[in-house]
Parts: structure tokens; sequence; C-alpha cells
């Protein structure tokens, strides 16, 4: 079997797998890339977010990672779901970011990921490598934009003009060729719809966005209470923040996630402000269980709860002294 058939194998067994593109890159350092998450890390764009500064070298060089790498293996699959629809036109209710509310997706794509790595070892031979997703220093996006199956907007998130942003990626990074993609190109053009939505001004130029200042980080990752500075910016966003991609022409026709482990999970959507402020931890544990949702942590989860109550109570005072003007 040669390079082309075996790449194509591939490709096709990640599709069956109901991942929604898979692409191939050699593995090497990310020269470009280093420089950037360099200055970017100089400039403290990552907050908290220490562990970022970790492992540096095995970041930016997937073979000090898994040495004996000739390739990187790219996948990406929707999450999107036709429910997703109906709760963007929600206002006044607390939100959960998409991404979150079905099973955890570091689950489910491990296991299709693991999958997919036996079907390639079975295929190749003497395989060795390893999968990942968004669990070790990968820079998963610049990957997958090297394997061709997406560009990297300017709210950084990864793009693909037939799937839309509402995507998760992972990688198999392993010690066999393949048929190499084209870097995927830029179709962001002259749109900044996601810089002017961004509410705490966190997309600070085209491609870059400071972590430190972002809803998500804001909800998830900042142990502490939020900034007061930031706490009418974060409005009514329980859980992480999709204002950018919500606002993406191209988001207005997404694919809908092929995997129903994905799919919105009923028993987390559509209660009030009130159920999640008098939520305790046993209805927390039993509500989010298999949920990323866990990241945030009990009492972070209800410092939010308090911040987003504020923010609906201030709006709704708003809104009734502007219908006495």
């Amino acid at each position: 079997m040669n390079f082309t058939q075996r790449t194509q194998r591939v490709r096709e067994e990640a599709l069956r797998l109901g991942f929604d593109a898979c692409g191939f890159a050699k593995a090497g350092r990310l020269e470009q890339e280093e420089r950037r998450l360099e200055e970017w890390l100089n400039q403290g764009r990552h907050g908290n977010m220490s562990w970022m500064e970790n492992y540096f070298d095995k970041r930016v060089d997937p073979t000090k990672l898994v040495p004996g790498a000739k390739s990187v293996v790219s996948v990406m699959g929707s999450y999107y779901h036709p429910d997703h629809e109906r709760q963007i036109e929600q206002n006044g209710s607390p939100k959960i970011s998409k991404y979150a509310q079905g099973r955890d997706y570091h689950k489910v794509y491990k296991q299709k990921l693991k999958k997919l790595f036996q079907f390639t070892r079975n295929l190749v031979g003497n395989l060795s490598g390893r999968v990942f997703v968004d669990s070790a220093p990968v820079l998963d996006k610049a990957w997958a934009k090297r394997a061709g199956i997406g560009w990297i907007g300017k709210n950084s998130n990864l793009l693909n003009k037939d799937i839309g942003s509402f995507t998760f990626i992972g990688e198999m990074i392993v010690d066999a060729e393949f048929v190499y993609s084209t870097t995927a190109t830029d179709h962001c053009g002259s749109c900044t719809r996601c810089i002017d939505a961004c509410p705490t001004n966190a997309i600070y130029e085209p491609y870059r966005v400071d972590g430190s200042k972002c809803i998500s980080y804001f909800t998830i990752e900042l142990k502490e209470q939020i900034p007061e500075e930031y706490r009418d910016s974060i409005g009514d966003w329980l859980y992480g923040c999709d204002i950018c991609q919500d606002v993406c022409p191209w988001n207005r026709e997404a694919s809908y996630s092929q995997m129903e482990d994905l799919a919105p999970r009923d028993k987390i959507l559509n209660h009030d402000i009130n159920f999640w402020e008098e939520l305790d931890l046993d209805q927390y544990d039993a509500l989010f269980e298999g949920s990323a949702i866990r990241r945030a942590r009990f009492e972070k989860f209800k410092m939010n709860a308090i911040t987003v109550s504020n923010n609906l109570s201030n709006h709704q005072k708003e809104t009734q002294l502007n219908e006495h003007r």
C-alpha cells in the first residue's frame, strides 16, 4: 500500500467514526507559532493559566513530545446541534457555552481517536505514537491549519468553510508517513464582527486574543472572584462564552454534529437564575456528571451564578426604567 492509499484509508475511517474532517501534516517545530506564543506569554496574556508556560519546547515541537514522530494527523468535528439555534435567541436567562452542554468532549474524542489509532496501526503495521484531545502541550489549532482542515480566525478559533467553528479538535502524533495536506487559507477577509462584539475587548487586534480578558477565562479558569470592572461585561454567561462565534458569518449554516454524545443534555438546559443560585454540591455533582463543566468546580460555579444574578437584576431594572420614561 502506498502513502496515497494509506492517507485515504485513514481519512475515510476518521469520517466513518463521526469526525467531519481529517488532515495530515509533517511533524516538526512550529517556528512562527513559537515566536507568537513566547511574545503572548511574556505579555501575560494567559492570566493565571501558568500551566501554559510549562513544556514550552514540547508545545512547539511534537517530536519532543512523541520521540520519533513523523506526522500529526488532525481531526475535527462539530458539536453544534439544532437545539443551539433556539438558545442563541434567548435573552435574559443564564447561558452555558454550547461546547459544554453535552458529554465531556475529552472522553468522546479520546475514545474515537483510540479507535482511529488502532485502525492506523493495523493498516501500517508497527505504529508508535499517541493521541491527544486538548489534554497535553499540543498547539492543536496550528496543526489543524497545517493539516488543511481549517484556518485560525480573527477570534483565534479554528474555522472551516463547510463546518463553521463550533468544533473540537484532536490529534494523533505518530511515526508513520502520509501524503501531507496543503495549509488552509484564511477566509475572514475584512470582517471584524467578532472583534466588535466582544464585550471585554479580549480580541485586542485581529488574530490575537488576550486570554486574561476573555469571558471564558473569567467564568472557568479564574479561581478568584471576577474583577469588578468586568462583572457587567459577563452579562448572562454562567459558564464560557459563545459571543464571538455566534456573530461569525461562517457559523450561519454551521454543520450539525454526528456524535450523539455531544448533544445538549436536557437536564442542564432552560433553568432560571434562581435554580443555579440554590444549587448545592450534591445537585452539582449529579447534574454535571461526565461534563466538561466540572472544570469550573462548584465554588467557582456558584460565584458565577451570583455575578449573573446581579447582572440580570440590573438589566431588568434598566428595562423597567426605560419603559417608564
